[in-house]
């Protein structure tokens, strides 16, 4: 089977080198890729937003299966085009992946089916918003832009002040475009929060190993977001008992709620979820594998890969068993200096080769390219290294014991890790 994957990110090369251990796999496409999926795939120069260009790839080079990395191509609709022509393709429908494109309308599926969440507002206009939260007695506040804006359109407000320095800034000076349009202000829920990802096919789904994302730029979690510094898997702050409330009374509401609302959701559903004093509640949904997270979760699944793909596309996951590595994965996010503001590309990274071969220390690239015969930097998160062992303790040790084997000018990243769930 050929397959193709697409997007450019480390998320995509964790999806290459996933795919390249299945046994069902003669040839593996990136697009567009970037320098480590080169290592893995035939990279080609399609935008994973132009869709069209890649529907008329996959037909004539019969491509078994495409699996789809970011989200902008899902709510554009490429599942739905794929399908039209009878290629198979991993990952909802346009109509299913409003549930990341739209926030507001995540939050009308949760409220009308009882799913816990944050109380909320959602406003079209800036002087309706200003009077509700000038209405607003209970600080922090978070407002968030409806639509897409590549993870970082979430601003948590600590007075009035911020919360309408925060309007002013999505609704009138438009700082994430088009998808300002509209926001939901929102309760700020407090406790810690994981990342817990669903396969799933209509009606089943099976869910992979519980990770947590580290989205600050700063150590103990300080400064703007990103679109991720870092990610471990399994979070010992998932016990087996909230795998289970979260199964019961989150996941599986959402995909029967759809369901009775005529939407069939297939591929990933990524429950972005906070530990609640009252429980676990959904902080936001998204339609595709997270990035960092997927880097820590995918190495540590031993069963076909492929298979789950396919079986969620078929509607069979049921039949299928997911097996499990009994270890702790640890990623680290290397990033450009300056990141994620205003940065320099192009610098020579040197030391990628220091992992060749090993069972239990991964380099991921993200934003990398190959000028000149050197593989240079060329996005702000570039590489993510990811270390496995069977003691989480051991596993961020021995991230951090090999981190600085790589180096680029300007190379950051944060040191603190996976730190927060020793305390478990």
């Amino acid at each position: 089977m050929k397959v193709l994957v697409i997007g450019s990110g480390g998320r995509e090369h964790a999806l290459c080198a996933a795919v390249a251990r299945s046994k069902k796999v003669e040839k593996i496409y990136c697009a567009p890729g970037n320098a480590g999926t080169a290592q893995l795939a035939e990279n080609i120069s399609i935008s994973a937003e132009d869709i069209e260009g890649l529907k008329k790839f996959a037909q004539e080079n019969a491509i078994g299966l495409t699996v789809v990395g970011p989200e902008v191509p899902l709510a554009n609709g490429i599942v739905d085009l794929f399908e039209s022509v009878g290629l198979k393709a991993f990952g909802p429908n346009k109509a299913a992946a409003q549930m990341e494109g739209s926030k507001a309308f995540m939050k009308k599926v949760l409220a009308k089916y009882k799913i816990p969440t944050a109380a909320y507002g959602e406003f079209s206009n800036s002087i309706t918003a200003t009077e509700y939260v000038k209405a607003n007695k209970k600080y922090p506040l978070v407002v968030k832009a409806d639509g897409l804006a590549a993870g970082k359109g979430v601003i948590i407000c600590a007075n009035e002040t911020e919360a309408l320095q925060a309007l002013s800034d999505i609704m009138d000076k438009k700082i994430f475009g088009g998808a300002g349009a509209k926001i939901v202000i929102e309760e700020f829920l407090d406790g810690e929060e994981a990342s817990i990802l669903a396969v799933v096919d209509g009606k089943n789904f099976v869910l992979l190993p519980a990770s947590q994302d580290h989205k600050k730029i700063f150590e103990e979690d300080k400064g703007p977001n990103t679109g991720g510094m870092g990610a471990y898997t399994p979070t010992p702050l998932i016990k087996a008992d909230m795998i289970e409330k979260i199964k019961t009374h989150i996941i599986a509401p959402t995909v029967e709620g759809l369901k009775a609302d005529g939407i069939v959701y297939k591929g990933i559903l990524y429950a972005g979820i906070m530990i609640t004093k009252e429980g676990p509640k959904v902080l936001e949904y998204n339609v595709r594998f997270g990035d960092p997270e997927t880097q820590s979760i995918l190495p540590l699944i031993k069963s076909d890969i492929v298979d789950l793909f396919l079986a969620s596309v078929e509607g069979t996951l049921d039949k299928y068993k997911l097996e499990l590595e009994n270890k702790f994965a640890v990623c680290i996010v290397l990033a450009s200096k300056g990141y994620p503001g205003d940065y320099e590309k192009g610098k020579i990274i040197n030391g990628l080769d220091a992992f060749a071969g090993s069972q239990d220390v991964f380099l991921y690239h993200a934003g990398t390219k190959k000028v000149a015969g050197e593989v240079v930097t060329s996005g702000g998160r570039v590489l993510n290294l990811v270390a496995l062992d069977s003691n989480l303790s051991a596993a961020i040790k021995k991230a951090y014991d090999n981190i600085n084997k790589v180096t680029f000018e300007g190379v950051y990243f944060r040191r603190d890790i996976a730190k927060r769930a020793e305390k478990y």
